[in-house]
């Protein structure tokens, strides 16, 4: 008890994400490596527009408690519900660009706003 008042709210936040990963049988974004298929889930913290060689590319950052990546949706202005803040479920295959992981155009599910 004394741990949870004495923890901030970015700590809190970070746990409460990390018990859903393992509540819904995600993979941790720490745990991924490069090339695997997996499935991650957490908050979306940024949504932007960002063209990649000419193409429109709708770029989100998504923290999960234990690390961040990026999701690129290629040839997308705007996703409906796809807004910082929103909790989602995304699988896909990981690549690396720049030490960092990404998933391009994932199969995504999004979580009820309710859960927030």
């Amino acid at each position: 008890m004394l741990d949870r008042l004495s923890s901030s709210q970015e700590e809190l936040h970070s746990e409460e994400l990390q018990e859903e990963t393992r509540a819904v049988g995600c993979t941790r974004i720490k745990d991924c490596s490069d090339r695997q298929i997996v499935s991650v889930t957490g908050t979306l913290r940024t949504v932007t527009l960002r063209p990649r060689a000419g193409v429109p590319a709708l770029e989100a950052e998504l923290f999960d408690g234990s690390a961040a990546l990026d999701v690129v949706w290629l040839g997308r202005r705007s996703i409906t519900g796809i807004e910082p803040g929103r909790r989602i479920i995304a699988s896909g295959r990981i690549s690396m660009n720049h030490g960092r992981p990404v998933l391009f155009n994932p199969k995504y599910e999004l979580r009820p706003v309710g859960q927030e």
